[in-house]
């Protein structure tokens, strides 16, 4: 029987009401002033609740409009599920108030086969927000494409790396075109100081492309993101 993953956090984190999201999502996509000069491979979104996490997010998802997908992979942290690993949803659909978004079988089936790392863990997926988080801008802006969506549990270098390497040859061996994001925040409650400082590594990591500066800077001090492991994966695996 595939497995329906019914939404925990709309009417919370964001409107259940389509009509409102709707009005929500264009209303922070309205204020995007920068105009893509690619097509992205790779995103980074934020996953806090919409009416603080929206305004960044919309910078991301404007240009994920650019990539037009075959698939969506996402990965983002498990914050209440602690494991080793990646947890995988392997069928089905996500809920969402604008609709139900299709899991994409084939593509989740080929990315398990080629990590041990890779599990499925249900609960793990159950109250997390991570993914969710993203479902909004997808739904509306990219309607009709599937997703591979997982989260992980440590995110230790032989996790990250290891997930980072199974989406590339999943994708390259499926012949199809696919956009990685990788859902995570950066510093948490830090003084506007100290977050400069730590939310500036990740920034100058990401911005040269440095999967492996990216996870050494991690592994000195996890502050820096609670989605780093993810960040990685999704950093490395379009070279790969």
């Amino acid at each position: 029987m595939a497995h329906v993953r019914r939404a925990a956090v709309a009417g919370t984190w964001y409107p259940d009401n389509p009509a409102r999201l709707v009005k929500e999502l264009d209303a922070h996509l309205a204020e995007v002033d920068v105009v893509p000069d690619a097509t992205p491979r790779a995103l980074v979104a934020p996953h806090a609740g919409l009416m603080y996490s929206g305004p960044v997010a919309a910078y991301a998802y404007h240009a994920a409009r650019r990539a037009r997908p075959a698939v969506i992979v996402l990965v983002g942290p498990s914050h209440f599920i602690p494991f080793e690993g990646v947890s995988i949803w392997p069928d089905g659909e996500w809920q969402t108030p604008l609709g139900p978004i299709a899991v994409d079988e084939d593509l989740a089936s080929r990315i398990k086969a080629l990590s041990q790392t890779i599990v499925e863990m249900p609960a793990a997926h159950g109250r997390e927000h991570s993914l969710e988080m993203q479902l909004p801008f997808l739904a509306h802006l990219l309607p009709g494409v599937s997703i591979v969506p997982m989260v992980m549990g440590r995110q230790t270098h032989a996790t990250s790396f290891a997930l980072g390497g199974a989406i590339a040859r999943a994708v390259r061996e499926s012949g199809r075109e696919a956009l990685l994001i990788a859902s995570s925040d950066l510093s948490h409650y830090e003084d506007a100081r100290v977050a400069a400082r730590l939310d500036g590594v990740v920034l100058d990591r990401v911005g040269a492309m440095d999967a492996h500066g990216l996870m050494r800077a991690l592994e000195r001090e996890p502050r820096h993101a609670c989605g780093g492991g993810p960040m990685v994966a999704v950093l490395v695996a379009p070279w790969q």
